[in-house]
């Protein structure tokens, strides 16, 4: 059993993966284990089988929250020469909670012309004002600094669905790296929120985090995120992008969720 009593999500994610999680109620997001975490530890576990290769991508799809804990199971599609394909579960007590795929694949020459978004003008975190979430509805988010850039929050009624906020773990100075990467995507609030004026439920069905090439370049235990909603349905369905970049604007990685609105 891999104890998580008190285990910040940093220490955790240095940990090896294996038999029982315990879902404890710090490392919950809203309505159980945080995602992103969840998903980090997956990949932890899934990196194992693919020594020596870079993550490229990797999808987890969420069927059910993991309540109260887990275990994983990893195993390898394929292995080829230059690419492996590796997948994982969270199994909980009732059943399969997540599913996971992740590619593998060995550093290529640096022969191709680099495409890479730029990153929004903003101020750096010290300008920015720190957003309190209240730890009874994201328990993990006492384990995070977020600094919202410009005037967009959750739930306040805005005209534009993103959100933009240097984000960070409290626990230490530490530069993100692949893990910590896959947990901080999922830091930030749903950016559908952000148009919203009453509260309610945007979970995640689907979340695919792609590293970028360097990533582990980063320094700073700063990265700037932005989210966005690039389409959403009047049903609820809601397909996000979510971007981050560094203090010095280098692009660290994008990440695209699937989700959907539900009433409370």
């Amino acid at each position: 059993m891999l104890n998580t009593d008190g285990a910040t999500p940093g220490a955790l994610l240095r940990k090896p993966v294996n038999g029982w999680l315990q879902a404890d109620a710090h490392l919950r997001g809203f309505g159980g284990f945080h995602g992103g975490l969840a998903l980090a530890l997956l990949t932890s576990a899934m990196r194992e089988h693919a020594p020596g290769l870079e993550l490229q991508s990797v999808t987890g799809r969420f069927d059910r929250p993991v309540d109260p804990g887990f275990t994983v199971d990893s195993s390898l599609v394929r292995a080829g020469r230059t690419l492996s394909v590796v997948r994982a579960q969270a199994q909980s007590e009732k059943g399969t909670a997540i599913e996971a795929t992740a590619v593998f694949a060995r550093r290529g020459e640096d022969t191709w012309q680099p495409v890479t978004p730029q990153a929004p003008p903003a101020p750096g975190p010290a300008e920015c004002e720190v957003f309190a979430i209240p730890a009874e509805f994201v328990p993990i988010a006492t384990s995070m600094e977020i600094r919202p850039v410009g005037t967009a929050r959750p739930y306040a009624g805005g005209p534009q669905p993103e959100l933009l906020a240097w984000v960070r773990l409290t626990e230490d100075d530490e530069a993100p790296d692949l893990l910590r990467l896959v947990l901080l995507m999922d830091a930030l609030a749903p950016s559908y929120a952000a148009i919203l004026s009453t509260l309610a439920v945007v979970p995640t069905v689907e979340l695919t985090v792609r590293p970028a090439p360097k990533l582990a370049t980063a320094t700073s235990p700063w990265i700037l995120l932005r989210a966005t909603t690039r389409t959403a349905g009047a049903d609820g369905w809601v397909d996000e992008q979510i971007d981050a970049w560094t203090p010095d604007g280098t692009h660290l990685g994008s990440a695209q969720q699937l989700r959907v609105a539900r009433t409370i």
